[in-house]
């Protein structure tokens, strides 16, 4: 797994688990469903970590509870 596949099931298992659709994610987190939606569609590679902590503002969850899952922990190295 990558780190985009990690973000993107992520961010869908948290709507998954509070029971909420992407739009309402992007309007709990204050950011246009677009963007969100760039970064579960692929078409966003390198999403900025402010609007991961805008997700994780809106999810009422820290940084580090976000990433601290075992596909963040188990990721390889990006640079060998």
């Amino acid at each position: 797994m990558d780190t985009m596949s990690a973000i993107r099931g992520r961010i869908l298992q948290l709507c998954g688990e509070r029971n909420l659709t992407i739009n309402k994610l992007a309007t709990v987190c204050a950011i246009p469903p677009t963007s969100l939606k760039s970064i579960l569609y692929g078409n966003s590679n390198n999403p900025k970590i402010l609007t991961i902590k805008m997700i994780c503002d809106g999810l009422d969850m820290t940084l580090a509870e976000f990433f601290d899952t075992p596909e963040f922990n188990n990721l390889e190295q990006e640079i060998k």
